[in-house]
């Protein structure tokens, strides 16, 4: 997809920036002729990782600060044209352990940028970056945006305050915010030193160091994955298309797949490699959502957006890639 004229000589701020998507997306601005600054915490366990900023650092704004902190908000926006606000706890599982924090960051925190933009750059365009886990178990697959809401656990009510803080502040203060509620997204500079952020990144990291990969239960549960170009051209076309502001849009895939089947392919492409049936942890099994696939049919109709990588192409890459950089990620 074709974003160059719409980005180039223009100003993006990319909370949580050092990220699995953000740095992504950061390198695909810079391509664009975008001036790109990152705003992040740098908290451990959040995916965060300087190395995913290899190569670009130098021409990126970096700064490292707690979003939390309402003092830096106005200095964060200043000037800038889009946010890319990505910044938030996405462990399903340290929601649980942890659901304070998660409050703090993924709601309250969002209130506050919010609240900053309509105070003070009250003509940026936003993009959310929100999430399936909104829906908890699916009533219908494919499970389109008006689908139940009734998360599973924390992180899920959490995400969806975000989300609303967005969407109200478009309604009420005329702000130009949108939310995609992204399914499993993979690719290089993925969090992989464990299954806390996604249980993709941890099968990995077990593929490349000679461990079984870990399927719980069965291994029929569906999921739909993307890859990460194909989230960037989602956030790129949201953040760019007026018409899109105020709404919420699925993403998702045309392949999926079972975990039992997707652990085959990853060892196929791999070369080699093993996997295992193991019972469910409790506290996974608590929060499982069963069958996914989102219905992606929206974006697609009102914004022009499909994937566009297949799986085992999009594996391939991400193996490539972790072939030649996993030591930074393990």
């Amino acid at each position: 997809m074709d974003h160059s004229q719409e980005f180039r000589g223009k100003n993006a701020l990319i909370t949580g920036g050092l990220g699995f998507i953000g740095s992504n997306l950061a390198r695909r601005l810079l391509t664009l002729g975008a001036r790109v600054r990152i705003v992040d915490s740098a908290r451990a366990g959040t995916g965060a990782n300087p190395f995913n900023l290899d190569g670009i650092a130098a021409g990126i704004d970096l700064q490292v600060a707690d979003l939390r902190d309402g003092h830096i908000l106005a200095a964060m926006l200043d000037g800038q044209d889009y946010l890319f606000n990505l910044a938030g706890l996405v462990s399903h599982l340290d929601s649980m352990q942890f659901p304070q924090a998660d409050l703090e960051i993924n709601a309250s925190c969002q209130l506050s940028i919010i609240e900053a933009c309509r105070t003070h750059n009250p003509a940026i365009k936003i993009v959310y970056a929100g999430t399936r886990q909104v829906y908890g178990h699916s009533r219908y697959l494919p499970v389109d945006e008006n689908h139940p809401v009734e998360p599973v656990d924390y992180n899920g009510v959490t995400k969806r305050a975000g989300e609303l803080y967005h969407l109200v502040g478009q309604r009420v203060y005329g702000l130009q915010a949108v939310s995609l509620r992204l399914t499993n997204t993979y690719g290089p500079r993925m969090h992989c030193r464990d299954g806390r952020l996604t249980f993709l990144g941890d099968w990995i990291r077990r593929l490349f160091t000679g461990q079984p990969i870990q399927v719980y239960g069965s291994g029929r549960q569906v999921r739909d994955l993307n890859y990460v170009d194909d989230t960037i051209d989602a956030l790129l076309l949201a953040v760019s298309k007026k018409t899109a502001g105020g709404s919420v849009y699925n993403l998702g895939s045309p392949e999926p797949v079972c975990l039992l089947d997707l652990a085959r392919l990853m060892i196929d492409i791999y070369g080699s490699g093993s996997y295992e049936n193991i019972p469910f942890p409790d506290d996974r099994l608590r929060i499982d959502i069963g069958d996914y696939q989102g219905d992606y049919s929206r974006i697609r109709s009102e914004l022009g957006w499909q994937p566009g990588v297949s799986l085992a192409e999009g594996l391939k890459r991400t193996f490539d890639y972790y072939r030649q950089y996993q030591e930074h990620y393990w």
